[in-house]
């Protein structure tokens, strides 16, 4: 059977690259799409990536198709019910990894050592090793907090511009948890330039009255994600956090290198 030209040039790509162009294409849609906060038209698919309107069409059928996507009814298309499956799995994955080292974070600090994702607008915990202590903080995996007030929330936002922490803070809202937490968009703000210019994050008692945490995200994380201490903030002192902050900092550097190479410790 004779081959099209449009396939001769898919596989001289695919070749090429050592992969198949359609499927990174499609690949590329899902987090467009995701980017853009889980739905988007055709139009602006095809304006932000580049690629003709046809081509677009033809690939969000496949995943429509397939469960990935799913077309709304003003003819916008959503991310679909399957990727939930996926994600899950992903980040338990993600989480059995990262235990070895929050393992060494406790070890090391003597506080309870945490991992976060940034889920949507939502931060989701995905693994944690507690501290030794009989008075010690728990949180559940699986349990969703706003990031803004969490220390791993402001690690991971601190990577984000500003005009996108503002539209996910509108979104949300500012409730206080605590009478410490950050409400407004400004002061957040603000907080996130301590954390470039510190190299770390502090939620001070802004989730929890008495409890402290120090936060840093994962560098080159595949998903956005960070790594935090936790304890009461009798432990949790200024001269502690000058001795944990550097330990945070190597743990989430040798995390960042073994995700990269998708070897777990």
């Amino acid at each position: 059977m004779p081959t099209s030209s449009a396939s001769t040039t898919d596989s001289a790509r695919s070749s090429a690259n050592g992969g198949v162009q359609s499927l990174e294409r499609a690949f590329d849609l899902l987090e467009r799409m995701a980017d853009a906060g889980g739905e988007v038209g055709l139009s602006e698919l095809s304006a932000s990536s580049g690629l003709p309107l046809p081509t677009i069409h033809r690939l969000m059928r496949t995943l429509v198709a397939c469960g990935y996507v799913r077309q709304q009814t003003n003819r916008r298309y959503a991310l679909g019910p399957r990727l939930i499956r996926l994600g899950e799995s992903a980040s338990r994955l993600l989480g059995t990894w990262a235990r070895p080292y929050l393992a060494r974070l406790v070890e090391e600090t003597g506080e309870t050592a945490n991992m976060a994702l940034l889920d949507g607008d939502e931060i989701v915990y995905v693994a944690q090793v507690p501290s030794k202590h009989s008075m010690r903080m728990f949180t559940e995996v699986g349990r969703r907090v706003l990031p803004h007030s969490t220390g791993v929330g402001k690690a991971l936002l601190a990577g984000f511009p500003p005009e996108e922490v503002r539209a996910l803070l509108s979104r949300t809202g500012m409730p206080a948890a605590t009478e410490k937490t950050i409400t407004t968009a400004d002061g957040f703000l603000a907080a996130l330039e301590d954390v470039r210019r510190q190299g770390y994050a502090i939620d001070d008692n802004e989730q929890e009255i008495g409890v402290r945490c120090l936060a840093v995200p994962v560098p080159d994380s595949p998903t956005a994600a960070a790594i935090s201490i936790s304890g009461p903030a009798g432990r949790v002192t200024e001269a502690a956090t000058d001795r944990i902050v550097p330990v945070l900092q190597q743990v989430a550097g040798e995390l960042s290198v073994a995700l990269a190479s998708q070897t777990p410790a």
